[in-house]
């Protein structure tokens, strides 16, 4: 689940969403070449950025789920060159290093919409 405690500034916010969407797009173009896997198959999903701008939680979920940890490991394992294709459209000063992680509030949605609907039964 998601760190959803913090509270972020008007700036990681915004950051976070540029980031989102340059990843997308190079996802979608498949402006980067990972031999193992389709990138054109990975949702970006959230990115949110650290306080100092160094590093940036990738929160992704490959189509309908499956191989979640050979898709986390491969981008993991490729992700200096992932950062170095986005930062030629990065604005800021410093790219942060990126942490690509599973996205699973999507699972815990379900598991709460679960339970509700077991307690009207």
């Amino acid at each position: 689940m998601k760190d959803s405690h913090q509270t972020y500034s008007q700036r990681q916010l915004k950051a976070g969403e540029n980031l989102k969407k340059i990843l997308a797009r190079m996802f979608i173009r498949q402006n980067v070449v990972l031999h193992e896997i389709d990138t054109k198959l990975i949702t970006i999903t959230e990115v949110r950025i650290s306080p100092d701008f160094k590093h940036a939680k990738v929160f992704f979920l490959p189509l309908a789920g499956r191989e979640i940890i050979k898709f986390s490991n491969i981008l993991n394992q490729n992700c200096s060159e992932i950062k170095k294709i986005a930062s030629k459209e990065w604005t800021a000063k410093f790219m942060p290093n990126l942490n690509f992680v599973k996205d699973e509030s999507f699972d815990y949605a379900e598991k709460i919409e679960n339970l509700l609907s077991k307690d009207k039964n």
